[in-house]
């Protein structure tokens, strides 16, 4: 696939070094379910593997889900195609690591902070405007989120670290469950 269309998509790979620093970064225990949303290529999968999370790397695109599903093979880990804006989660408690396309962003966090989510802890390489905005207060809906939720920055992401280059820097977006 060309560089461009991957762009076009908003389909940024993150490079393996960057893949265990954001999963370094999550505060993972052994066992704990989590979410690749955005899977890719599986540079976060095969790292949240290596913590020994149990995880879910949902993948839309063909290509990408085929070579996923291969190198997950007799790994703790499953790769699910689907739209990961229109995902059905889990009913039990989980985590999720993902560097989701950027044109999804959106769309995947209302769902993580809906009613009735049972999102423990979310660790997202987005756009730092979107960072900004969710923890400057203005993020969209009618704010009940932050009822269950708190929004924080994490680690800085250069465009560098993807490929292609993203059109912007990113960061890390980390949503934590209230106690």
């Amino acid at each position: 696939m060309s560089e461009s269309l991957r762009a076009r998509w908003g389909w940024h790979q993150l490079s393996s070094p960057w893949a265990r620093r954001v999963v370094a970064d999550a505060d993972l225990r052994p066992g704990d379910l989590v979410l690749d949303l955005g899977a890719g290529t599986g540079a976060l999968t095969e790292e949240l593997v290596r913590v020994g999370a149990r995880v879910i790397a949902v993948e839309l695109h063909p290509a990408r889900y085929h070579e996923l599903r291969r190198q997950l093979q007799g790994k703790n880990a499953i790769a699910v195609r689907a739209d990961i804006r229109e995902l059905r989660l889990p009913r039990r408690p989980f985590h999720v690591v993902a560097n989701p396309p950027f044109s999804a962003t959106a769309a995947v966090l209302r769902r993580l902070v809906a009613p009735g989510s049972r999102l423990v802890r979310a660790d997202l390489v987005v756009p730092r405007h979107v960072v900004r905005r969710w923890t400057g207060g203005r993020a969209p809906g009618d704010g009940r989120w932050s009822w269950e939720f708190e929004a924080a920055a994490g680690r800085a992401v250069p465009r560098g670290a993807f490929r292609p280059p993203a059109p912007h820097d990113a960061m890390v977006l980390c949503i934590v469950r209230r106690p």
